[in-house]
């Protein structure tokens, strides 16, 4: 029983990288497809953050507002 938590964990962490959850999918071109950009460690000013590029690039894009 004491294996248990152990199992569960591992399938969490197995289960993560295959839906998606992790920033492992995200690319560039995902990015640009969603209209936007990919800028290292932060946004400029002005502009909001909708995803990620890779572990350490935002896609960012430009604020419309009506």
């Amino acid at each position: 029983m004491r294996i248990l938590p152990v199992l569960c964990a591992l399938l969490l962490l197995v289960l993560q990288g295959v839906t998606g959850l992790s920033p492992v999918g995200a690319s560039a071109q995902e990015c640009e497809r969603r209209g936007g950009f990919c800028s290292h460690h932060s946004c400029p000013p002005g502009i909001g953050r909708i995803g990620l590029c890779s572990e350490r690039e935002f896609c960012c894009r430009m604020r419309w507002y009506p």
